[in-house]
């Protein structure tokens, strides 16, 4: 069978720090956050469910259309 790979631990650290604080409050604390740990942290900041993108996104369908540029001209 396949073995599992555990979580790394930037990984875990990552998400813990990400579901707890918003980016901002950690860009402002902390000084200086190594480049790799910044990814990490905005990547597990993003909703993972269908449902929580929808609820956090300002994407209506059909208005789309309406804001674009070329609608307005």
């Amino acid at each position: 069978g396949s073995l599992l790979q555990p979580e790394s631990l930037l990984d875990a650290a990552a998400k813990r720090v990400a579901g707890s604080w918003a980016f901002e409050r950690v860009e402002g604390r902390f000084q200086r956050i190594p480049e790799p740990v910044q990814r990490r942290i905005v990547y597990w900041s993003f909703p993972r469910s269908e449902r929580q993108i929808c609820m956090y996104s300002s994407f209506q369908p059909g208005r789309a259309a309406a804001a674009s540029p070329a609608s307005a001209a």
